[in-house]
């Protein structure tokens, strides 16, 4: 099943407690896509660059299954750039600076061999390029899973609603949340958001897990619990892109088939964590992958006896 997503390629530079990296690949796109392509071959990305960008990294892409038709590349200007540094509980970060260089005017082209997509994440981008996107499909894909975050909430509330009303699954975090709804509980902001236009909401609580809602029905994945956490930069893109791809995989976007996939993208996610940018997503195996959902099976496996 052909995956397309549309988000950024970029530079990120980071600052944890445990150590830093400097100018290391990142961006939504380069997460998702690395997640996804465990489970689908040929995710198809579209995300800009500036001449900056090695050639070594988008071979890279390619080598793991990642169409980059998609990839803009503009030869005289710079990447997006991002530098953050985390505090010690690794849930709070602060900007120090941000470029957008290439992202300022991008314009999403889709290639004329990503059309038919299937299934189509939208990354964090402005909510009018996210909705520009829709409207240059010719077909509505099967699925369409959009993120987002505070900031379009806080600048462009108007246009986001107008991309809510198109898409099947949003897919934020729980500050995210009570921020969209204007509520604390996050079972009556979840309800709230259902009548902005998604059918399914998935709200992440980090390391606290991840919940998943559909009319009535609610589904809670817990975080597995790891000895070390190096880099949270990316672990909601890895998760959205293990999640999706999993649903491409299977080609069912049942609830019940949606469970298994947030477990899944919660796998991708811990992997994610334990290094630095999206090093430890270029060479998982099957069998550790299937290793990872076990021990999240085991987290919350249990048989008891109603009395």
């Amino acid at each position: 099943m052909s995956l397309l997503t549309v988000g950024t390629v970029a530079f990120d530079s980071i600052e944890t407690p445990f150590g830093n990296a400097e100018r290391i690949i990142g961006g939504s796109c380069t997460y998702i896509a690395k997640s996804a392509s465990y489970f689908t071959p040929g995710v198809n990305i579209v995300a800009v660059v500036g001449g900056d960008f090695p050639q070594t990294e988008i071979e890279k892409f390619q080598k793991q299954n990642i169409n980059t038709e998609g990839l803009q590349i503009r030869p005289n200007e710079k990447s997006f750039f991002w530098k953050g540094r985390y505090h010690l509980d690794m849930n709070s970060r602060d900007t120090l600076v941000t470029d957008l260089n290439v992202l300022a005017d991008f314009d999403p082209i889709i290639p004329e061999s990503y059309q038919d997509c299937k299934f189509l994440l939208l990354g964090n981008l402005t909510p009018d390029i996210q909705r520009l996107v829709l409207e240059r499909l010719r077909n509505r894909p099967q699925l369409i899973v959009m993120d987002t975050m505070n900031f379009w909430m806080e600048v462009a509330l108007e246009s986001l609603l107008k991309t809510l009303k198109m898409v099947d699954v949003l897919s934020i975090n729980d500050e995210e949340a009570r921020l969209l709804a204007k509520e604390n509980s996050l079972v009556k902001a979840a309800r709230k958001i259902l009548t902005m236009g998604p059918r399914f909401l998935i709200i992440k609580k980090g390391e606290h897990g991840a919940l998943l809602f559909h009319e009535k029905e609610v589904f809670f994945a817990p975080a597995l619990p790891l000895e070390e956490v190096f880099d949270p930069t990316g672990a909601g893109d890895t998760f959205a892109g293990g999640f999706i791809g999993y649903l491409a995989k299977t080609n069912d976007i049942s609830f019940e088939n949606m469970k298994r996939a947030i477990v899944y993208g919660s796998a991708m996610a811990s992997f994610c964590v334990e290094k630095f940018g999206p090093e430890a997503l270029d060479s998982l195996t099957e069998a550790q992958i299937q290793n990872r959902v076990q021990a999240f099976k085991s987290l919350s496996s249990f048989d008891i006896v109603l009395k």
